[in-house]
């Protein structure tokens, strides 16, 4: 999609009453309700028919099964990075590529409320120039993403041929990702096919969700297998066969089975020691957690990429170690198997 390009998306049973700012957001996820509702009030949508004419400038705009949608694609402005001075865990680099292990809590590229801190500022910073605009100035080298707080292994690509080259592995499943993840709750299979599409969330823009209805959702395949158990948990592999938007957390919320402290897939956030090991809690005012708390994010880590190199054809195989406060967690699980044992 390019800007100026005019689409049409037609209203389905489903959707019948939604906003029409909202209906835009869902159908349009790479545009901000700022832009859309600007596009709308400057008069680049329309519905037809809309006999009352009241359309233009209204974002609230209630929409109707069967009416047709037009929307020119506002102009979105592309600026340069701006460089930042924040220490890269680099574990491979040559002229083409550079491996990074991304930490929990940094996002990859500027976004709505992450302007500064982001892994692009980061890799600015350390290779200026020498990075791939395939994407843009706002998204040096940048082929793939991982979601802020899922920390682990990112290929990035120092030029452009590298990049087309990644992006075309990538888009043709010919890139290995393999993912740790631990989970509430003991799978019944040791190992297991998830095929369920994944699409936007109709009321909440963070969020995807399985969509067999929806006729912009994407396939999505994940293969994952049991670990180990923990009496109540369980550490999974994963390989997702796609790569889609919050694939593996939405795949395995979806099989009752959510990764620990994903806040928008299992309605927590952290868990502590004390939890983990059936302890008593103690919540003060100066602990409102009523423990030590072990984990803050989803607990999901890119572990390891193999692709083939996209100059040399060599196989490459990148790992990054389970960080710390994972690490900790499985080791605080196994004491809990220990004593239920």
């Amino acid at each position: 999609m390019s800007n100026g390009e005019v689409l049409t998306r037609m209203v389905d049973d489903s959707e019948s009453g939604w906003r029409l700012d909202l209906f835009l957001a869902h159908h349009f996820p790479k545009y901000s309700r700022t832009n859309i509702r600007n596009a709308i009030v400057a008069g680049a949508v329309t519905v037809d028919p809309d006999t009352a004419n009241v359309t233009h400038g209204k974002p609230s705009f209630r929409l109707v099964s069967g009416q047709t949608v037009v929307f020119t694609l506002p102009d979105v402005q592309r600026e340069a990075v701006q460089p930042e001075e924040i220490p890269l865990d680099v574990l491979y680099d040559d002229s083409d590529i550079v491996v990074i292990n991304k930490p929990a809590g940094m996002v990859v590229h500027p976004s709505r409320g992450h302007w500064s801190g982001t892994l692009v500022s980061a890799l600015a910073f350390r290779f200026g120039s020498n990075l791939s605009l395939e994407r843009g100035p706002e998204r040096p080298g940048i082929v793939h993403r991982l979601d802020r707080d899922t920390s682990g292994v990112i290929v990035v690509a120092k030029n452009d041929f590298a990049h087309r080259k990644l992006a075309e592995l990538f888009h043709e499943h010919h890139i290995r990702k393999e993912y740790f993840a631990i989970v509430v709750g003991e799978p019944a299979l040791d190992r297991d096919l998830i095929n369920a599409p994944i699409g936007q969330h109709p009321r909440n823009r963070e969020k995807m969700m399985i969509a067999p209805n929806d006729p912009d959702a994407k396939e999505a395949v994940t293969f994952f297998e049991v670990i180990e158990r923990y009496n109540g948990f369980a550490a999974i592999r994963c390989l997702p066969q796609t790569g889609r938007t919050h694939q593996i957390r939405v795949h395995l919320q979806h099989t009752g089975y959510p990764i620990l402290c994903d806040r928008l897939y299992a309605h927590r956030a952290a868990i502590t020691r004390e939890e983990l090991l059936g302890e008593r809690m103690n919540v003060t005012p100066e602990n409102p957690s009523g423990g030590t708390v072990l984990l803050s994010r989803q607990a999901l880590h890119a572990r390891r990429l193999t692709f083939e190199h996209p100059t040399t054809g060599k196989e490459i195989e990148v790992a990054a170690p389970l960080p710390d406060d994972m690490q900790t967690v499985v080791d605080v699980m196994q004491e809990r198997k220990g004593r239920v044992g």
